[in-house]
């Protein structure tokens, strides 16, 4: 009963400023807080605060809670994880099988120039200030040509 009745203030309230808002020409915004404060007197009247005030005050919906944020938790945690892997053992899988039948095994290779011998490879990186040039890995395309296979590519 209290509920419905801070329900009432609420919204007679803010009708109240949607009013002053009207006197003082601003129509637009006037309806905008109208529309706001008739909120919480049609939240009363379809008894949503009833049931609200009843789940506030219950211990059983508050455990209820726990459960529900315990969940949230879990999955966001297993995303997390999930993520971090990278992968999947399915895309794994999918990546080797891809592969081992690839169209062009070959498609990586240096082209060959007009003579029929490979085209000249570029001068090696400049060197560091420690006189070591730096070492550069090669790069294994594997699990994008798998990705591209997969989507028809």
């Amino acid at each position: 009963m209290i509920a419905e009745t801070i329900c009432a203030a609420v919204s007679a309230a803010g009708l109240g400023i949607a009013a002053v808002t009207a006197y003082r020409k601003r129509f637009l915004t006037a309806t905008k807080i109208a529309a706001f404060a008739l909120v919480p007197i049609g939240l009363a009247m379809t008894g949503v605060v009833k049931w609200v005030a009843h789940t506030a005050f219950s211990p059983t919906a508050w455990a209820g809670f726990g459960v529900l944020a315990v969940a949230v938790v879990l999955w966001l945690v297993t995303r997390a994880v999930d993520r971090r892997l990278g992968t999947t053992r399915k895309e794994r899988r999918q990546a080797k099988a891809a592969r081992r039948e690839a169209v062009a095994p070959d498609a990586s290779a240096p082209s060959l120039t007009a003579g029929g011998r490979p085209a000249a490879q570029p001068s090696a990186a400049p060197r560091a200030k420690g006189g070591a040039a730096p070492q550069q890995k090669p790069e294994d395309f594997s699990d994008i040509e798998a990705i591209l296979k997969k989507h028809g590519i």
